[in-house]
């Protein structure tokens, strides 16, 4: 039986081969003659060759065949994936969704990559700038077939149900209230347990790394070594029947058929792979005294642009922790963003909205689209008494933040039918306690 292991640390280089072919990986250089075991020797790079150091990302992969060998590709007719930002009238307001259905087995039969669902986005994968914002509701694995990103980085949220993925550098077990990242081109396939949902950031164009710490210092946040990867494992497995490789190209998906596993690296090294990371590993920082800290101090990773201190996403969390600021309105304060953020429930009751904002929903609050706590949060917070209290304990909720103004699909306004039409109706109540006669 194989036994999940890891190796910690964010965008380390890392060195794994098999423990069943000892010596795997060639000392010395990349590309020998020939490789130990008649292995072939196989770079995959995600970033240009010419990249400044701190941001050349590559690895090199020894394998059974390289992954050449296959069939020419074809279109494949299944999924909801989009890039078509144009399919229906921009929406300003305030958006809420109920939890998205997951599909019942016996009567539909979905696997991760049948059960994706774009919610929404902006940008262009042929122009390497963008994000999207997809749903994922699944009841089966994914059985001789595996998919890999030409687009971008998938940042994957779990929400109901966990998921053994495979990759070509090994497996890794990603929970609730864990996430993962697939980066651009990785191989993976998708195992599920039941009844399976959760939430995926797409970014084309640029990777995902942790935020600079300024003034908090040498740590905090998200810390680099409670980041783990996976160890090599390799199948040498023939699929005379035909194995599946869906690639998603340029906002399409695409299969072409092969007779062997794609799983079949024996070793690798670099500092190019798929990571996983728990949530509950998170260092918080929070005010002391009074007001709020913004919460980009909640960032667990950024895909940067070109701008500094913009980013094209920001994942951002929001979890259990200490409330103890002085006279001050302590849930998030009524806002207005040139961001464009969307929010979603892992667990628990998220503390501005308690009702109507549930596990495995969703809301977008849209550039400049006023946002904040509905009409009884505010209400109990601003007649609370201050002391020290527990915030969001048993909750998870978190965010998907980008400086482009995203535009909902048409699954998401009108198909999916869990758009909650009554959202605005939780500010209706808010009333003026303006008194110019009372300072």
């Amino acid at each position: 039986r194989f036994i999940l292991q890891y190796m910690s640390g964010f965008g380390n280089e890392h060195v794994s081969e098999d423990p069943r072919c000892p010596g795997a990986l060639p000392e010395g250089q990349n590309n020998p003659q020939v490789c130990p075991y008649g292995l072939y020797a196989e770079q995959l790079s995600g970033s240009a060759f010419t990249c400044p150091r701190p941001t050349n990302k590559r690895s090199w992969l020894y394998r059974i065949l390289p992954s050449v060998c296959h069939k020419p590709f074809k279109p494949l007719e299944e999924g909801h994936l989009t890039h078509d930002w144009d399919e229906i009238e921009p929406d300003p307001n305030q958006l809420r969704w109920k939890p998205f259905e997951i599909p019942k087995a016996p009567q539909e039969k979905m696997d991760f990559v049948r059960g994706l669902y774009t919610l929404c986005g902006a940008g262009e994968p042929r122009g390497r700038n963008g994000i999207a914002v997809h749903i994922f509701v699944c009841n089966t694995s994914m059985i001789n077939r595996c998919l890999y990103n030409s687009d971008g980085d998938f940042l994957i949220v779990p929400q109901h149900g966990k998921l053994l993925i495979t990759t070509e550098f090994g497996k890794m077990l990603v929970e609730p209230n864990e996430i993962c990242v697939i980066q651009q081109g990785m191989r993976f396939s998708v195992e599920v347990f039941g009844e399976t949902r959760g939430y995926i950031l797409e970014v084309y164009g640029a990777h995902f790394e942790l935020p600079d710490l300024g003034p908090i210092g040498a740590n905090g946040l998200a810390n680099p070594r409670d980041f783990l990867v996976p160890v090599a494992w390799y199948e040498d497995r023939q699929v005379p029947g035909g194995y599946t490789v869906i690639s998603k190209y340029q906002g399409k998906l695409f299969a072409a058929q092969q007779d062997y596993s794609p799983y079949n690296v024996v070793a690798w090294h670099g500092n190019y792979t798929p990571y996983k990371y728990h949530l509950e590993k998170f260092m918080v920082i929070n005010a002391v005294a009074f007001d709020h800290a913004d919460p980009s101090i909640f960032t667990v990773l950024t895909a940067k642009t070109t701008r500094a201190g913009v980013a094209l996403a920001d994942f951002v969390i929001f979890p259990p922790r200490w409330g103890v600021a002085n006279k001050t309105f302590r849930p998030p304060y009524y806002h207005r963003n040139c961001m464009s953020e969307f929010m979603g429930l892992i667990k628990g009751h998220y503390e501005a909205k308690e009702e109507g904002f549930q596990p495995g929903g969703g809301s977008l609050h849209s550039m400049m689209t006023p946002h904040g706590p509905d009409a009884d949060c505010f209400e109990k917070a601003s007649k609370a008494k201050l002391e020290p209290e527990r915030v969001a304990d048993g909750t998870m909720a978190f965010m998907f933040e980008s400086s482009l103004s995203l535009a909902v699909t048409k699954w998401g306004l009108q198909t999916s039918n869990c758009l909650d039409k009554n959202y605005y109706k939780c500010w209706e109540p808010l009333k003026s306690h303006f008194n110019p006669k009372c300072k």
